[in-house]
């Protein structure tokens, strides 16, 4: 075998892993950007410390084990990505302002693509998505780094108490402690978040829920949206700290501070095993649609719960893979589609 073959089948084996570690990674550090470079960088220490390779685990726990550690690295400055509503109360319509907080403040989205690999087990995949969703992302971000490498490692990808041990270099009684707390900690704040529940694939109820949002979103219709909410539904914003709770603050908001979006076109996108969309505002200077949010959506008892608008265009589109610009609306749409 020549060099340049060797090369290449390294590079290959090493590729087949990515989608997988950058989920792995994402639910390490809830930044789409940051799981990505720690990907990368995983790959690059991987590639020249090959040759230290000695075989005495598969090459999948071998890598898995230098992006724990990259991981680690990343979260020693004790960073904890968030939603706005776990930062404060939620804001009256009233006092409504748009204040924005650094980029790292935020949990951030992530295209299904590029985290959640492709299987045949509906099991499997179905744990996968339940395991990126917002809700569940936000929970995690709130263990010490080493608990939330066990959930993720034990519960997410099933891995035995025994090998995630020596991933982590400790014992199994200390893995089993760890999953312990840590599944204490996210049962604590399951009673704190509204039940959502999400079909995989969507059932017929979901597919016309989000049908009705479309057409009462591009519609701008109010009275249509307010139905389609749940009670306790909550919007939120970032980078903007605001969030507001309840049908009424919402489409208030909507029709005040946020009426340019009047007229606005979507575009289906999967984000975080859940239902979401590209959200193209009308442009009044240059006519067709420009870029303005990528929304997430988390559904329960046929309403909408939650309603996440990622606003940072810049970033979000292209990682999306997104155009960034609708110019003829009905042929653009179709090919978005």
């Amino acid at each position: 075998m020549t060099d340049g073959t060797a090369t290449a089948e390294l590079d290959s084996a090493l590729e087949r892993h990515r989608v997988e570690l950058t989920g792995y990674c994402y639910r390490m550090l809830g930044s789409s950007f940051e799981a990505e470079d720690a990907v990368q960088d995983t790959l690059v220490r991987a590639w020249r410390n090959h040759e230290k390779f000695e075989g005495r685990s598969s090459l999948r726990s071998w890598l898995y084990r230098i992006a724990t550690n990259v991981c680690l690295d990343m979260l020693a400055a004790g960073n904890k990505r968030a939603r706005p509503m776990d930062l404060s109360e939620s804001t009256p319509l009233a006092q409504a302002a748009l204040a924005p907080r650094p980029d790292n403040t935020w949990l951030e989205p992530m295209p299904d693509a590029r985290a959640l690999p492709t299987t045949d087990d509906p099991a499997e995949a179905a744990v996968a998505k339940e395991s990126v969703r917002l809700a569940f992302m936000a929970a995690l971000q709130q263990l010490p780094p080493k608990q939330r490498a066990v959930l993720i490692l034990r519960e997410v990808l099933a891995w035995r108490a025994s090998e995630v041990a020596e991933l982590l270099d400790t014992s199994v009684a200390s893995v089993n402690s760890a999953l312990q707390r840590a599944r204490a900690t996210l049962a604590e704040r399951a009673g704190q978040e509204p039940a959502g529940a999400v079909s995989d694939p969507l059932d017929e109820e979901q597919r016309k829920l989000l049908e009705r949002y479309v057409a009462a979103f591009e519609g701008y219709d109010m009275t249509a949206l307010t139905a389609l909410l749940h009670e306790d539904a909550v919007m939120t914003m970032p980078p903007f700290d605001l969030w507001l709770a309840g049908p009424a603050d919402i489409t208030g908001f909507m029709t005040t501070i946020g009426a340019s979006c009047a007229g606005s076109r979507l575009l289906p996108v999967q984000a975080n095993g859940l239902p979401g969309f590209a959200h193209y505002k009308p442009d009044p200077e240059q006519g067709g649609f420009t870029p303005w949010a990528v929304q997430v959506l988390e559904l329960s008892d046929g309403r909408i719960t939650g309603f996440h608008c990622f606003l940072d265009t810049a970033r979000w589109f292209p990682l999306f893979g997104l155009p960034l610009r609708l110019e003829a609306e009905t042929d653009q749409i179709e090919e978005g589609q």
